[in-house]
């Protein structure tokens, strides 16, 4: 990779890191106080906030993980950074300049994405 095309990405990942710490973890609800009964829907509401903030922080947080160890495998071997860590093929600069992160070409994760427990595979999975 030349020495522009990593700086630049390089820079993408500094800002992302620095962009999703500036954000911060979600609140997570204090508990619904249930011995008064203020309203059937504040529980359940109260209980998908909660679901979608730990949800949003975890998210965050792995992240924030895979731009620390894309910045490692950016300095550590600068030459190898952009190609597929699976078939060892270049990954396509869009998709390297979307998510400098990325580990994989689009072939080799749709292959580990298929692989995994419970992944949908066809639109036409859930028809009866």
């Amino acid at each position: 990779m030349d020495p522009t095309a990593r700086a630049r990405l390089e820079t993408l990942l500094r800002d992302r890191r620095e962009a999703l710490r500036a954000e911060g973890d979600l609140e997570i609800a204090a508990e619904v106080d249930t011995a008064r009964k203020v309203d059937d829907d504040a529980a359940p509401l109260a209980e998908m906030a909660k679901v979608i903030a730990s949800n949003r922080n975890r998210a965050r947080a792995e992240e924030l993980e895979q731009i620390d160890a894309a910045l490692g495998r950016l300095a550590d071997d600068p030459e190898d950074f952009g190609r597929c860590e699976q078939c060892d093929e270049p990954i396509g600069m869009r998709r390297v300049e979307l998510m400098p992160w990325v580990r994989w070409c689009i072939d080799c994760q749709q292959v580990r994405e298929a692989d995994r427990p419970g992944a949908r595979r066809h639109l036409t999975d859930y028809r009866s």
